[in-house]
Protein backbone atom coordinates (compact mmCIF):
# COMPACT_ATOMS: atom_id res chain seq x y z
CA UNK A 1 0.00 0.00 0.00
CA UNK A 2 1.30 3.36 -1.03
CA UNK A 3 -0.01 6.21 1.20
CA UNK A 4 0.43 9.77 1.96
CA UNK A 5 -0.35 11.17 5.07
CA UNK A 6 -0.20 13.75 7.35
CA UNK A 7 2.86 14.17 10.12
CA UNK A 8 0.09 14.24 12.64
CA UNK A 9 -0.45 10.84 12.19
CA UNK A 10 2.30 8.04 12.74
CA UNK A 11 2.07 5.20 11.25
CA UNK A 12 1.14 2.65 14.22
CA UNK A 13 -2.04 4.94 14.19
CA UNK A 14 -2.25 4.48 10.42
CA UNK A 15 -1.63 0.98 10.54
CA UNK A 16 -4.17 0.11 13.15
CA UNK A 17 -6.50 1.94 11.63
CA UNK A 18 -6.13 0.47 8.03
CA UNK A 19 -6.00 -3.03 9.85
CA UNK A 20 -9.25 -2.56 12.48
CA UNK A 21 -11.48 -0.81 8.99
CA UNK A 22 -10.36 -3.91 7.11
CA UNK A 23 -11.28 -6.41 9.24
CA UNK A 24 -14.66 -4.94 10.43
CA UNK A 25 -15.80 -4.70 6.58
CA UNK A 26 -14.43 -7.92 5.70
CA UNK A 27 -16.85 -9.12 8.38
CA UNK A 28 -19.82 -7.25 7.81
CA UNK A 29 -19.83 -7.77 3.78
CA UNK A 30 -18.90 -11.61 4.20
CA UNK A 31 -19.99 -12.78 7.66
CA UNK A 32 -21.61 -16.00 6.87
CA UNK A 33 -18.52 -17.37 5.13
CA UNK A 34 -15.72 -15.91 7.81
CA UNK A 35 -17.70 -17.64 10.51
CA UNK A 36 -17.21 -20.88 8.92
CA UNK A 37 -13.50 -20.32 8.67
CA UNK A 38 -13.19 -18.08 11.63
CA UNK A 39 -15.07 -19.43 14.73
CA UNK A 40 -12.58 -18.81 17.34
CA UNK A 41 -11.51 -14.93 16.45
CA UNK A 42 -12.32 -12.69 14.22
CA UNK A 43 -8.66 -11.49 12.70
CA UNK A 44 -6.74 -11.46 9.70
CA UNK A 45 -3.95 -9.94 10.49
CA UNK A 46 -0.80 -10.13 12.26
CA UNK A 47 0.71 -8.18 15.28
CA UNK A 48 3.49 -6.91 13.36
CA UNK A 49 3.93 -4.50 10.55
CA UNK A 50 6.80 -3.10 8.19
CA UNK A 51 7.05 0.24 6.82
CA UNK A 52 9.62 2.94 5.32
CA UNK A 53 9.83 5.87 3.63
CA UNK A 54 10.30 6.54 -0.07
CA UNK A 55 13.03 9.51 0.02
CA UNK A 56 14.24 10.09 -3.11
CA UNK A 57 12.72 7.61 -4.73
CA UNK A 58 9.76 8.97 -7.50
CA UNK A 59 6.14 7.38 -6.67
CA UNK A 60 6.56 5.90 -9.68
CA UNK A 61 9.28 3.87 -9.17
CA UNK A 62 7.50 2.41 -5.96
CA UNK A 63 4.13 1.75 -7.37
CA UNK A 64 6.07 0.27 -10.35
CA UNK A 65 7.41 -1.89 -7.20
CA UNK A 66 4.46 -2.70 -5.68
CA UNK A 67 2.60 -3.73 -8.62
CA UNK A 68 5.91 -6.18 -8.55
CA UNK A 69 5.77 -7.92 -5.51
CA UNK A 70 4.84 -12.05 -5.89
CA UNK A 71 5.33 -12.46 -9.26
Amino acid sequence: ILIRYSPKWSILEIVRLLKQLTTYRMWQKHNEYLSQHFWKERAFWSDGYFSCSIGNVSKEIILKYIQEQGR
